[in-house]
């Protein structure tokens, strides 16, 4: 990638309900290039873990993979934010979905590199 590229970034985070002091915590994230790969992303986890869910978080999951997946991937070609949510048990999972623009890296292969640079040298494996 060499020039920004429009894309969506992509997280999920889960917190204990019955904890009102208790931060949520960030399980996994996900650089997306398209609409598509972003809701795809978070329907392979709802299909994944949807056995393992209680009987309402399994509803629930399923009921946006047959009806809400749709207007999700409408708002995200809109670029706007999206947020897919369940509770199972005392656990709120939710997943969100946010416009961004992906900056190209600098490669550093024919670059000098501050004298700094050198002085790391990686330690063998004991």
């Amino acid at each position: 990638m060499d020039k920004p590229q429009r894309g969506f970034w992509c997280e999920c985070w889960t917190q204990d309900v019955n904890d009102e002091m208790g931060w949520p915590a960030l399980q996994a994230s996900f650089d997306a290039y398209s609409a598509p790969q972003a809701d795809r992303w978070v329907a392979v986890a709802l299909r994944t873990i949807s056995p393992a869910l209680d009987p309402d978080a399994s509803d629930e999951a399923w009921e946006w993979l047959y009806d809400g997946r749709i207007d999700t991937r409408r708002a995200l070609l809109r670029m706007e934010p999206c947020t897919v949510s369940l509770t199972h048990a005392s656990t709120r999972i939710t997943w969100t979905i946010r416009p961004v623009v992906f900056l190209p890296m600098t490669h550093r292969q024919g670059v000098d590199l501050p004298a700094c640079a050198y002085d790391f040298n990686a330690r063998a494996a004991d």
